[in-house]
């Protein structure tokens, strides 16, 4: 334990395994060795890949990774994936559909619980990026739960967010819904096989033209279709990934995202400082009597959080 640090930055994939252990199990000492590996990052280009549950993104991204080995990328990718309401787990094990992947000594894949973190995201997934970048990793693919009314939380995190469309599936009224237009940097229609792909891709094409002429974007949207049972369109989709990168590289938007994704993890960090505090300091039975004192009009919500910030050392809200 001494030295994983060490050998983490030396490429060592146990090393790497055994760090991403101790960030999701937040041990005393992780905080210390993620301090070591800050200055070491940075030079990763981080990949958020969302869509619709049923959309494709696991074959997408295993398909995705062998084109991105072809061009010779050292690649991690972290799974998302819904918690087990039983083990806490990660129930869907995207490892084992990406297990032909795993012989490569140049790909690591990880599979998180979303352990009902908002946002379609495992509140740990900074941690085990920054983990990947200090490592060599230079491409890191995030595959997030699905998106959804709030999980747009990957635009936080990665600097170019791919979603997933797939034909038949509603997936551009969703679009809207959820304010996808707003995160994606490149659409993917994938089962382009099936019938409807043309429609859809017609359907996005519309909406980003409408969008992108109200917010007068430089970056142009592109919409590319890909079929990863026949492995269509993936380098295609790579080539697009690239540019994308090259735009923000050029034009300074990565370190706008920079910018833009640490004050957003500090945040969150002290928000997860608070709860741990707060859970530390109320017991399960004061909680439910807390509650009782509420529901029956002895206190207002708001005088019992005022009690427990002040019994934490907190300003008034």
């Amino acid at each position: 334990m001494q030295n994983i640090v060490e050998r983490l930055l030396n490429g060592d994939r146990r090393a790497l395994a055994r760090m991403v252990t101790l960030i999701e199990s937040e041990a005393p000492q992780v905080q210390r060795h993620l301090a070591e590996l800050h200055q070491h990052t940075g030079n990763a280009h981080i990949i958020g890949v969302t869509g619709s549950p049923g959309a494709g993104k696991s074959t997408l991204v295993t398909q995705l990774v062998r084109e991105l080995r072809r061009r010779e990328h050292k690649i991690g990718v972290i799974a998302i994936d819904p918690t087990s309401p039983f083990s806490g787990g990660a129930i869907l094990g995207d490892r084992i559909r990406m297990m032909e992947l795993a012989g490569d000594p140049n790909v690591f894949i990880r599979s998180m619980a979303s352990r009902g973190s908002l946002g379609g995201l495992a509140a740990s997934t900074h941690d085990v990026v920054r983990a990947m970048d200090a490592a060599g990793y230079d491409t890191i693919i995030i595959e997030t739960v699905g998106t959804g009314q709030a999980e747009v939380e990957v635009m936080r995190t990665a600097q170019t967010v791919l979603v997933v469309c797939a034909p038949g599936m509603g997936d551009e009224v969703q679009a809207i819904k959820a304010g996808i237009l707003e995160i994606a940097d490149i659409f993917v229609v994938s089962k382009m096989d099936k019938p409807g792909a043309d429609q859809t891709v017609a359907e996005l094409a519309m909406l980003l033209s409408l969008d992108q002429n109200r917010r007068q974007v430089q970056w142009r949207i592109p919409i590319i279709k890909t079929s990863a049972f026949k492995a269509q369109g993936l380098d295609l989709l790579a080539d697009a990934i690239q540019q994308h990168y090259a735009y923000l590289t050029e034009s300074g938007m990565i370190g706008q995202r920079a910018q833009r994704q640490v004050r957003s993890e500090i945040q969150t960090l002290v928000l997860h400082s608070v709860t741990r505090a707060l859970k530390a300091q109320v017991s399960e039975e004061e909680w439910s009597q807390l509650i009782v004192e509420v529901t029956t009009r002895q206190h207002t919500p708001y005088d019992i959080a005022q009690a427990l910030l002040t019994r934490l050392g907190l300003q008034n809200i």
